[in-house]
């Protein structure tokens, strides 16, 4: 990502977005916020890994980007005067991936972490032109795969594939290198004393080798959870980070409230894994689901909220303030809550399903997936609009794409849109009435008998990738009674609260529960994991903003 001529693919307007140079003017509203600080040539300004890292504006001389691994350093840019450090990592407080080194004696304006938060959120133009540098700078170094880690793995590993959607849906630049395709992988494993067995492996900043880690374990060695403060009682704790939930933390954190969000894995939730949702309003071209969240994310680190890669494992909710005590033991105290944890993918009842997923069994279409099966013949299994939005963007670069339905039809579940594209498309082949009965294979799904229930008629196919799109059920386990539930284990909130609900809950205002609000007081449940809730991104966007004028309604009284 270097911005001299002729390194960056892009055209001049791009670079001059990604690298703008700030006016005399703009620099000295910056300086207002910050100090003047004379440097040396070959000074250190950031160090990779480093913490609350630094925001720099050169006002003379030069400041290279650099990122070290092991005794070896690669350029990724150069600063001259009137431009400044940073990318998206300035927003969240992660840790820096890069070392920053003045090559000249120089001269540069420091801000520190708050102070340039307080830049973007009050100087509407500068912080129209730092957000679009960061965003932009970060888009790049995802596309060329530079940042501060490297995963060796493997095309035919289930946990290679979790570590790339993990990294990718967080927005966490790496590069990757296939212990089946790349012919000097073996000199890095020797360097770095790592056996073939031991594959995926994780390198951090050169330094700290995770053999087939977990997520959580890759959030602490990036450090996603160090920068936060996990003591001080919030006004708001967010529970799940997909669309109703990143909505809330929008909203909320535009207008002043302490959120902090809690998210087991990424931002994005099952929207997250969507390829393309063409009826979301102003996107008449479409946006994948991983997109939308990501800019969800960065909106809300715009304006202060926070979050923490965790499973949130029991409200406690005898007490006031609420506690929510995560998987690790820590406990974080909050005055309201807002329930956002989605539902989990329901799996096909199949014997030996488990031992193909993320090998041939996938729950999501997303780029990561597609690379796996260009060419090939896929099954996709599912009749509402994930399902067609999967079939769709699969058929762009497969052989084949089976889509599977129980019902006769789609009408009853799919907009008409996607059924149109799925009978107007040559590669798409739909099998109604038809459910997968068996999956076969070694270490990657190898083949798929299927049945048709009409006719009883059974077929083995040589197929090695199934898109299971089923739905999903609530995941309100982990609420232990705290709020009422329907039938189906959904959470109930508003009018369909009865007075026997709220007996059993001791609700103990004279008010009747708000809209959106539980059977418990100022806790709130938003989005697919409320019961009667409209399974569409923007109508859990819409109940996301919502709970948040209710919170503050709750936080006055």
């Amino acid at each position: 990502m270097n911005n001299k001529p002729g390194t960056l693919p892009l055209t001049s307007s791009r670079i001059e977005k990604i690298f703008p140079k700030l006016t005399p003017e703009q620099i000295h509203r910056i300086a207002a916020h910050g100090h003047i600080r004379s440097v040396q040539r070959g000074e250190v300004l950031i160090e990779q890994g480093d913490r609350a890292v630094p925001f720099f504006v050169v006002i003379t001389g030069e400041v290279e980007i650099v990122r070290p691994f092991g005794a070896y350093e690669t350029l990724v840019t150069v600063h001259g005067s009137g431009q400044f450090t940073g990318e998206v990592n300035m927003l969240s407080g992660h840790r820096s991936f890069f070392r920053a080194r003045a090559t000249k004696p120089s001269k540069v304006i420091e801000l520190d972490h708050q102070h340039m938060m307080t830049l973007v959120q009050t100087d509407a133009e500068l912080g129209e032109i730092l957000m679009r540098a960061f965003i932009l700078r970060r888009v790049e170094l995802i596309a060329a795969g530079v940042g501060d880690i490297v995963l060796i793995g493997s095309t035919y590993s289930a946990s290679t594939l979790r570590i790339k959607e993990f990294l990718m849906r967080n927005g966490h630049p790496y590069s990757y290198i296939d212990l089946e395709h790349d012919p000097d992988v073996q000199n890095l494993l020797d360097s770095f004393q790592i056996s073939a067995s031991e594959i995926p492996v994780l390198i951090c900043r050169g330094q700290v080798v995770l053999r087939n880690p977990d997520n959580q374990q890759i959030a602490d060695c990036l450090g996603f959870n160090e920068s936060i403060d996990q003591t001080h009682v919030r006004d708001v704790v967010v529970i799940g980070a997909g669309p109703s939930g990143l909505a809330a933390a929008v909203y909320g954190a535009s207008e002043g409230l302490d959120i902090l969000m809690l998210e087991t894995s990424s931002p994005g939730g099952q929207a997250g894994s969507s390829s393309r949702i063409e009826n979301y309003l102003g996107f008449p071209t479409g946006v994948s689901g991983q997109e939308l969240a990501a800019r969800a994310y960065v909106q809300a680190q715009k304006f202060g909220a926070e979050m923490l890669i965790v499973k949130a494992t029991q409200l406690i909710c005898d007490r006031k303030p609420y506690i929510i005590e995560l998987e690790n033991g820590v406990r974080i105290s909050t005055r309201t809550v807002v329930i956002a944890t989605g539902a989990q993918y329901r799996k096909l009842p199949l014997e030996n399903l488990s031992r193909f997923e993320g090998a041939g069994v996938y729950y999501g279409a997303t780029f990561v997936e597609a690379q796996l099966c260009g060419g090939e013949e896929v099954i996709v299994v599912g009749g509402g609009n994930s399902a067609g939005q999967a079939a769709v963007f699969l058929a762009q670069t497969t052989k084949r794409v089976h889509v599977l339905v129980r019902s006769a039809g789609l009408a009853a579940t799919m907009s008409r849109y996607l059924i149109r594209r799925i009978e107007n498309s040559p590669t798409i082949i739909l099998r109604p009435q038809t459910e997968i009965v068996a999956v076969e294979g070694g270490d990657h799904l190898e083949s798929v008998q299927w049945r048709n229930n009409q006719t009883g008629q059974t077929e083995e196919q040589k197929i090695s990738h199934i898109f299971v799109m089923t739905g999903a059920n609530p995941n309100t386990r982990w609420l232990n009674g705290c709020v009422a539930l329907d039938d189906k284990g959904f959470i109930k909130t508003g009018l369909d609260l009865s007075p026997e609900n709220l007996s059993a809950t001791s609700w103990p205002l004279m008010r009747q529960p708000h809209l959106l609000e539980t059977s418990l007081p100022g806790v709130f449940a938003v989005g697919d994991v409320r019961g009667g809730s409209i399974k569409r991104v923007a109508s859990a966007v819409g109940e996301g903003s919502v709970a948040i004028s209710f919170v503050h309604k709750v936080l006055q009284e």
